[in-house]
């Protein structure tokens, strides 16, 4: 099931901090930032250090999108 964090890109936009700024406040990796850029998994300690920097829950960061191309057969 695809990952978006569109949301997070939102909400880091409405507290007035870059994806640099949200990097370094967070203590995260430039390479997780860079898995979160595209889209791709990341830890749980991560998205963590994100809602705790951004005062939020983690429903907010991060939604799971509907892979339109995968049927429900091969989704399980």
């Amino acid at each position: 099931m695809p990952i978006s964090y569109d949301k997070l890109w939102k909400l880091s936009i409405d507290k007035k901090m870059n994806k640099t700024q949200l990097r370094d406040c967070c203590g995260i990796t430039s390479a997780t930032l860079a898995r979160l850029s595209k889209n791709k998994g990341v830890s749980l300690e991560a998205l963590e250090r994100i809602c705790k920097t951004l005062k939020c829950e983690i429903g907010d960061i991060i939604e799971f999108t509907e892979d339109i191309g995968m049927t429900n057969e091969q989704e399980i």
